[in-house]
């Protein structure tokens, strides 16, 4: 990797619209788009992978981009039933943007690692382009955090790329789960190493292994840096994000 090329990762909990939002996912999106090397047509690359390369997705995210944002090159990269490209490696590395959908980490991972993504990924990373994602697109470029992947209570996951040497709580604000509260005790009894936590609508960049910044699209929400205590359970410190 070339000294002035910078590794980067933004990582983002989705959001689930309100009335009061006045950003959306895209947003956050387009955000990771402002993090690459300007280019007159970016290239993004879509990987859906979390949801089993949903048609629908797919769909939906073609035409996001096409009406919002038709000055990118945008693809997608598919493995089901096989690879929609020819060189996964090579059409990777021609991007400035990868984003990964959410959904099922665990299945994520599994399916990745058949293909040999990780090796294939990091590359990316070392060559400049941003990995970018939400939830399980988040939650994969840690070691680890709270899923549902497994079943409707939240496990543990530690099978992430690991190239960020943190755990990562998603969705930390979520109502119908003990999301927050979860991802605290992982950390406070050791199963996950300190790492950081967003609320819904709060990114991460980090430049290299260290957290750069936290960007919102929602009033209010913030980023939590969380951490376990030597006595026992865990201490945590806002991290304030900047609005977009």
């Amino acid at each position: 990797m070339s000294a002035d090329v910078p590794r980067q990762i933004f990582a983002f909990s989705g959001l689930v619209q309100s009335r009061s939002d006045r950003l959306t996912n895209f947003d956050l999106t387009v955000h990771a788009l402002t993090l690459a090397a300007r280019c007159p047509t970016p290239k993004l690359c879509y990987v859906p992978t979390a949801v089993g390369d949903s048609r629908e997705a797919v769909a939906a995210m073609t035409a996001q981009f096409a009406d919002s944002r038709p000055d990118v090159e945008f693809s997608t990269m598919l493995l089901f039933p096989q690879p929609n490209v020819p060189d996964i490696r090579a059409h990777l590395l021609g991007q400035q943007v990868i984003l990964v959908e959410g959904g099922s980490v665990v299945n994520l991972m599994a399916v990745w690692r058949a293909h040999g993504l990780p090796d294939i990924l990091r590359e990316c990373w070392n060559a400049g382009v941003v990995l970018a994602g939400a939830s399980a697109g988040s939650l994969c470029w840690h070691v680890g955090g709270p899923t549902d992947s497994f079943g409707d209570r939240l496990d543990p996951f530690l099978d992430g790329l690991a190239l960020l040497p943190f755990s990562n709580g998603v969705h930390d604000d979520f109502t119908d789960q003990p999301r927050r509260a979860t991802y605290r005790a992982l950390v406070a009894d050791g199963t996950l190493p300190a790492g950081y936590a967003t609320e819904d609508g709060v990114g991460l960049h980090y430049l290299g292994e260290r957290l750069h910044q936290a960007v919102s699209v929602r009033a209010g929400a913030r980023a939590w840096w969380v951490e376990p205590l030597a006595t026992g359970g865990h201490s945590e410190r806002a991290v304030e994000p900047v609005a977009l």
